[in-house]
């Protein structure tokens, strides 16, 4: 088969913008590991400490959730501090944790669903975790059984209503504890990867010639073992990866371009109802660009805290310069919404609880099933 590669228009989800794959398939440090880059940032961290005299001051830029959510918070936390406006927003979501007999994790786990008014198909997510670990997509009770016997005992698992909509974006928001607004400070489009069948190539060969995910093959290779020797039919489009996440190969395009007043008065509207949480990026479902522009029909699947990336850095135009830039204002500012909150009346905790958080995590995240 001739493995050249792919000059076709890729397949796009509806709501979202075509997706323009000119220029390079990924920037030179789109794929270093997580320490390389963030190596400025924990050298940053030593000198804002010394200045703010405290080393963890940024543990307390979100002082609604345990340590601003940096690492080792459950993701339904934000969920669970949120009034009713902002729940408006968020898609329906229930929590369950996994004991020792299967049959009553699943009886527990509908039991949680019915109470929540979720119906199939749901998305399984640990309530501990990031960057997609073990999320999936469950169409039935026989998936939801399987995904909850994958997990090791007491785990909390969080369960989603999936979405009505396929257009997904990242929303950076930030707000000062004294100011009525804040601010939206990036935006980008998240296209999950998709390749497009001609009834000819197999799945293994439609991938090696798409410009992107055929840099990427060691992210889909083992995931799709079963399919990669399958035909895929003529026009069928193929999800490479349901969670929309960087390091399972998504792709990110800067969309600042889109921020406006509308969307951010929105915004502004949902984290009035959510005390103390100034800083975070939401992950969202939207219908399509128009309405995300108009502050209207999006959902939120997740409001992630401290840790969470301005994603527009792995836009793959976006230089290297810029993309570290972003990641130490960002840290600049938890810093200065830590010394805020410190003037609040709040103080923050020792750096031990987060090592230990960080610790947990990383544990858990071990045994946990691999994701869609």
């Amino acid at each position: 088969m001739d493995n050249k590669k792919s000059t076709q228009s890729p397949y796009v989800p509806p709501g979202m913008p075509a997706l323009d794959l000119s220029g390079p398939a990924t920037s030179f440090f789109e794929f270093w590991p997580t320490w390389l880059m963030y190596i400025p940032v924990g050298l940053l961290w030593l000198a804002l400490s010394i200045r703010y005299r405290s080393l963890s001051l940024p543990l307390i830029a979100n002082p609604a959730i345990p340590l601003s959510g940096m690492v080792g918070v459950q993701k339904s936390a934000v969920f669970t501090v949120a009034g009713p406006i902002a729940k408006t927003f968020i898609l329906p979501w229930a929590l369950t944790r996994i004991g020792k007999d299967s049959v009553d994790n699943l009886a527990r786990a509908e039991q949680a669903m019915a109470d929540a008014g979720l119906v199939y198909p749901i998305v399984g997510k640990p309530d501990f975790g990031c960057r997609g670990a073990g999320v999936k997509l469950l169409l039935d009770r026989e998936q939801l059984e399987a995904y909850l016997r994958a997990f090791p005992i007491d785990t909390p698992v969080q369960l989603q209503q999936l979405s009505e909509w396929d257009a997904e974006a990242g929303v950076f928001y930030v707000r000062h504890p004294a100011a009525r607004g804040g601010e939206v400070t990036s935006l980008t489009l998240k296209y999950t990867p998709y390749v497009v069948g001609d009834g000819l190539r197999t799945l293994g060969e439609l991938v090696a010639a798409d410009p992107r995910a055929g840099e990427l093959l060691h992210l889909y290779q083992t995931r799709h073992a079963s399919q990669w020797e399958q035909v895929i039919a003529a026009g069928q489009p193929y999800r490479l990866v349901f969670s929309a996440s960087h390091c399972r190969g998504a792709v990110f395009r800067d969309a600042g371009e889109l921020i406006n007043t509308k969307l951010t008065q929105t915004l502004d509207t949902i984290f009035a109802d959510i005390p103390d949480f100034y800083y975070g990026r939401l992950d969202i479902k939207f219908r399509d660009i128009d309405s995300l522009c108009e502050g209207s029909n999006f959902a939120i699947i997740e409001i992630n805290g401290a840790s969470s990336e301005s994603i527009n850095i792995w836009d793959r135009k976006t230089g290297f310069g810029t993309a570290m830039k972003t990641l130490l204002q960002q840290y600049l500012t938890l810093f200065r919404l830590g010394a805020a909150n410190r003037e609040r009346g709040h103080r923050p905790p020792g750096m031990l609880a987060l090592i230990r958080a960080w610790r947990y995590e990383a544990d858990l995240v071990t045994h946990y099933p691999m994701n869609d």
